[in-house]
């Protein structure tokens, strides 16, 4: 299996609709970001608005992957009592499935954060 089959697959598990907000959340990080290095190096201008929003929609992916796993972990757990005795491999197949989101939207908020760091020291030496 390729990596890009990989991830493809791993994406699709956790689920279209909450990967879908993540992966927005995501690229506004990602479109902010760029906009503000545009800004930045190549404008000059070191007013630093908009750099907010680079931490903001990091967040925000990280937030919206944990609410992701809540909800899945709760509608896990109401089939588990209803179906009564379940394989523990089955119970950890389910919580390995639900650590995609948070771990998708995790991956974002570790590169908003230097991104946002490094840029916001860029503006404070240049003022």
């Amino acid at each position: 299996m390729s990596l890009f089959q990989f991830l493809t697959e791993t994406y699709r598990m956790g689920g279209s609709l909450f990967m879908g907000i993540v992966s927005i959340f995501g690229l506004l990080m990602l479109f902010y970001a760029v906009k503000s290095i545009i800004k930045i190096v190549v404008r000059k201008d070191y007013s630093g608005k908009g750099l907010v929003y680079i931490l903001l929609f990091g967040s925000m992916a990280f937030i919206w992957g944990v609410l992701a796993q809540a909800i899945g972990m709760f509608e896990a757990f109401a089939a588990i009592q209803k179906a009564g005795d379940i394989s523990p491999g089955l119970i950890a197949g389910g919580f390995r499935i639900s650590m995609i989101a948070p771990l998708y939207g995790t991956f974002y908020f570790i590169i908003s954060i230097p991104i946002w760091v490094v840029l916001r020291e860029k503006i404070k030496r240049e003022k």
